[in-house]
């Protein structure tokens, strides 16, 4: 996706400043992006072969093929990570703000 159509994406669904994104808005936004940038013919058989082992070497790994995106590509996935770090902090603070609010019912 280009920068350009990225960033007029993210106004039109939050708004010039994101004065409009919340926590929910943002989860759907992000799987939005995930099924545009997915493919859509599933006919092959899909093989996982994930070389790490760990989370850690995970985020090593997405952050080392990052480097080596072109410009564009970097900043959109970048930015969407960081977008979801940021509104999953928000959202795991709500939640521990409001759990007194509804016990669990055993």
């Amino acid at each position: 996706m280009k920068l350009e159509e990225f960033r007029k994406l993210v106004k039109e669904q939050f708004g010039a400043r994101l004065q409009h994104a919340t926590p929910a808005n943002v989860r759907e936004f992000l799987d939005k992006i995930d099924e545009d940038v997915l493919p859509n013919n599933f006919a092959e058989r899909i093989v996982i072969d994930e070389p790490c082992n760990s989370y850690e070497e995970v985020i090593r790994d997405f952050f080392s093929h990052v480097l080596e995106m072109p410009n564009e590509e970097a900043i959109v996935a970048l930015w969407t990570l960081s977008l979801y770090l940021a509104f999953s902090a928000i959202e795991s603070q709500y939640a521990d703000r409001f759990a007194p609010l509804f016990p669990e019912v055993e």
